[in-house]
């Protein structure tokens, strides 16, 4: 296996395991990173195996995981006004951006402030670092994104998490103790 067979080979093992991916959209992204040089056909037949390594995993899993614990907390977040968000793009300014866009999205005044993890902070999870969660005030006001950092660490804490911050705005709340199991995503 080349360099970049082994690139794709290991982001479609992430997106596997994200669960945030059916197969079809598996193979969509995996287009997208494909060099010249790949056997296309050989990395398409990767995803079957992967998947079903995953769904045989799932059958073992408690019926409530760490990741179905942390989307009751984003939705309850979500109705207190916070928009809070999962798999937020690739990157923190790709989160943003998707925080924008559902906030222009929401009626007008749904949300004082907001909160996400990204693609990087996924393959963490996945690799047992742990889930950082970006947070902020709509407005870019300090103090209330710390009043809102309190708000979110609190319901993450009331949920059975342990809340790793030190209460400022140059710090992401961690996660550190997560266990990533998430469902596989469903075609629709």
């Amino acid at each position: 296996m080349t360099d970049s067979e082994q690139h794709v080979a290991d982001s479609v093992r992430q997106w596997v395991w994200s669960g945030f991916y059916t197969r079809d959209d598996i193979e969509q992204m995996m287009d997208d990173i494909v060099d010249d040089d790949c056997d296309v056909d050989a990395l398409r037949s990767l995803i079957g195996p992967m998947l079903r390594e995953k769904q045989k995993a799932e059958r073992g899993w408690s019926e409530l995981t760490d990741c179905d614990r942390l989307d009751q907390v984003f939705y309850g977040l979500h109705e207190r006004g916070i928009c809070a968000l999962a798999n937020a793009g690739y990157t923190k300014s790709d989160g943003y951006a998707d925080v924008a866009e559902a906030v222009a999205d929401a009626p007008d005044d749904h949300y004082t402030g907001y909160c996400f993890y990204h693609g990087q902070d996924v393959e963490r999870a996945i690799e047992g670092h742990g889930v950082m969660l970006a947070f902020g005030d709509l407005g870019d006001d300090d103090a209330r994104g710390i009043q809102l950092g309190q708000v979110i660490a609190e319901a993450l804490r009331e949920a059975g998490f342990q809340v790793a911050w030190d209460g400022t705005m140059q710090t992401r709340i961690n996660l550190p103790v997560f266990d990533w199991k998430r469902r596989a995503a469903q075609a629709s």
